[in-house]
């Protein structure tokens, strides 16, 4: 079962959240609940009056809208689960005023996305969408629409929300946002604003007046009690699938007219002196059915009787009369909002948004951690994990747009960004392996030698701290560094290695570097990463080998050192480091990690260095060095075998 810590609850002052509130804060008194509104219309704070005085609630005042509130409570607050219930949600209104269900339930949904993206501390982001995102049940249907089916939204409201659900599934699928989707039945019970038609038809009869119907009355709904649907929504907070949709159902249904009647019934009014046939909405959608299989599953269930929940509300009502002030407006067969009432504050959103949200966004990088990373290398393994990795920490952080060896577009990157530090991962390693460098020896200069240096010389002549990921591939076992010894090589040490173009240019970079007193190199070698799909893990690289050498190497795993890099670049450390994990490991015994952990039907055969050199264009390096340095800076660095075993082979475990 997930266990959240600090929850905010999104639109909690309005219906359904403010029972998901109350109910989490009474059930979980260890959990912090932030509840976030600007308190619309239809939402009040006495909606949450009983859970003020828990010393587990804050209410924030604040439009879910606006980049800069949102940005501050996650960061402020350690928010790491959200129940996004903000929303207009009443299709009548979206008929009159479809802008702003745009601006609430699109605009804002991206807004709360974009939100979580930057500041990356959200572990479960709960979407509350509705059935009506399936349009319209065929009447004779008996299935009921699972989660899977086609969305097919007929009216403004539930196309804001179908559009807000698309947002979501994005976010999930492109930056891995830890999201799960319910789409809900109608809900009623106390609390409720009376432009939804239980809690208006309730509040029209006590008044002696008429029940107007839309149309005939024979659309059909389902109708769920608010604590059932606040227990639903408890249910998939613990125990939802990250990924996945619930729907929150009954297969008890009822007409309009079936409505009215039994409101009638309880009231003791003859039902054809009260109901009134109005004219229908634009578009009236027929009837809304669910698959309710999946979530019952998780060991949900509706525990309120139709007409027991109906007394209890009624009975609210009669008691709390005056809970949501004038409501005539609300009480009309027909109401309206014009697009007047869109506030200054929505257009000026919808035409200055992004500019706003870009703003907002970044000024939560600086405002956190006061550093700006420029990084190159984008299309690269290692520099798209530097990317994830400071918007993990929080950096302010861009990709450079020029090419290294262009002088003129890195000087443009430097204006543009006005970085604090610079990494540089960019390189030519090969295509699809050092082999190619061979035969592109201008190109393999161009970028290696030519292009490092200019950067390296354009961040001296302003003043910037870089970083470059160098190879530890310039070595090669010798008379001083003999195989099985534990001798490595130093950062003191010459590079030995000429065997592939690809080294010779590595090793001529690395010395010309040492005159520039701003960059800090690193040696990476093999690198190994939890990845095991990528193609330019070495790990996976051997694995998919016919044959491999068994010779002892020195390797880096980046799970484990490339957030040390970044600490490096906090702490401006320069000169040389050898960026590899303490010890070495040779082939067979990561092959035999890899058929322990993952495959225990894994075979592989072994062949000499003579045999490989003839599937081989160039020589490959194999050393072992010396990271007792970088071991001293952090203490708490793991040896190689034992990094393999917890960020690799653990996480991936089979077997």
């Amino acid at each position: 079962m997930y266990e959240p810590k600090n929850i905010l609850i999104t639109g909690a002052a309005g219906f359904i959240a403010s029972h998901v509130t109350t109910r989490l804060i009474d059930s979980y008194p260890s959990y912090k609940i932030v509840a976030l509104d600007k308190v619309d219309y239809c939402s009040t704070f006495k909606n949450l009056q009983s859970c003020a005085s828990s010393p587990n609630f804050k209410f924030i005042k604040g439009d879910i809208a606006t980049a800069d509130i949102v940005n501050h409570i996650l960061i402020e607050e350690e928010i790491d689960t959200i129940m996004h219930f903000a929303a207009q949600t009443h299709v009548d209104n979206s008929f009159g005023n479809s802008m702003e269900f745009t601006y609430n339930n699109i605009y804002g949904t991206h807004v709360l996305l974009e939100a979580c993206r930057v500041t990356n501390c959200v572990k479960r982001f709960i979407h509350v969408s509705t059935d009506e995102v399936y349009g319209e049940t065929d009447l004779e249907a008996d299935i009921g629409n699972h989660e899977a089916s086609q969305l097919l939204p007929t009216n403004p409201y539930s196309a804001t929300k179908a559009g807000a659900e698309m947002l979501v599934m994005a976010y999930h699928r492109s930056y891995g946002l830890p999201i799960i989707t319910s789409r809900g039945n109608n809900v009623y019970g106390p609390n409720q604003y009376p432009e939804k038609l239980v809690p208006k038809f309730i509040l029209l009869a006590m008044k002696g007046e008429k029940l107007p119907i839309h149309g005939d009355g024979s659309n059909v709904r389902s109708y769920l009690h608010c604590e059932d649907v606040a227990e639903a929504f408890d249910v998939i907070l613990h125990k939802g699938e990250i990924g996945q949709v619930y729907n929150i159902g009954t297969k008890k249904e009822r007409s309009v007219l079936d409505v009215a009647e039994d409101i009638c019934k309880l009231f003791k009014l003859n039902p054809k002196d009260v109901i009134e046939f109005v004219q229908d909405r634009p578009f009236n959608d027929k009837r809304y059915f669910l698959d309710d299989q999946k979530l019952k599953q998780l060991g949900w269930e509706e525990r309120t009787p139709w007409e027991e929940g109906l007394k209890m509300t009624i009975d609210w009502y009669i008691k709390n009369p005056d809970w949501w002030g004038d409501v005539s407006t609300a009480l009309n067969p027909h109401p309206r909002f014009s697009a007047i009432n869109l506030s200054d504050e929505a257009q000026w959103s919808f035409q200055y948004g992004y500019s706003r949200l870009a703003r907002s966004y970044t000024e939560v990088g600086r405002k956190n951690s006061g550093l700006k990373f420029l990084i190159y290398g984008r299309t690269g393994w290692i520099g798209g994990l530097l990317g994830k990795l400071c918007e993990e920490e929080r950096i302010d952080w861009e990709y450079g747009r020029g090419r290294l060896e262009d002088r003129k577009s890195l000087m443009e990157d430097m204006r543009r960004v006005m970085p604090t530090h610079v990494l540089s991962a960019a390189g030519v390693t090969g295509r699809p392996n050092v082999d190619w460098c061979e035969s592109h020896k201008v190109e393999t200069i161009r970028t290696n030698v030519v292009g490092t240096l200019t950067l390296a010389d354009v961040c001296k002549e302003h003043g910037l701290y870089m970083m470059n990921f160098a190879t530890g591939c310039i070595f090669e076992y010798d008379k001083e560094h003999p195989l099985g010894s534990g001798i490595g090589f130093k950062e003191e040490d010459k590079p030995n290695f000429i065997g592939s173009f690809y080294s010779k240019t590595k090793a001529m970079v690395e010395d010309l570097l040492k005159n520039y007193d701003n960059v800090c190199t690193l040696r990476v070698r093999m690198p190994i990463s939890s990845d095991l799909s990528n193609p330019r893990n070495f790990i996976t690289k051997i694995s998919r080998y016919n044959k491999v050498v068994n010779i002892p190497n020195s390797m880096t795993v980046l799970d484990e050192l490339l957030p040390i890099s970044i600490e490096m670049a906090k702490r401006n450390l320069k000169g040389i480091w050898n960026f590899t994990n303490p010890g070495v490991i040779s082939h067979n015994q990561i092959l035999e990690l890899f058929r322990d952990y993952i495959d225990p039907k894994f075979k592989w055969e072994n062949f000499d260095l003579g045999e490989q050199a003839k599937v081989i264009v160039a020589p490959r390096s194999n050393n072992e060095m010396d990271a007792s340095k970088l071991k001293n800076e952090f203490p708490d660095l793991l040896s190689i075998r034992d990094s393999i075993i917890k960020f690799v082979f653990e996480p991936n475990k089979k077997t």
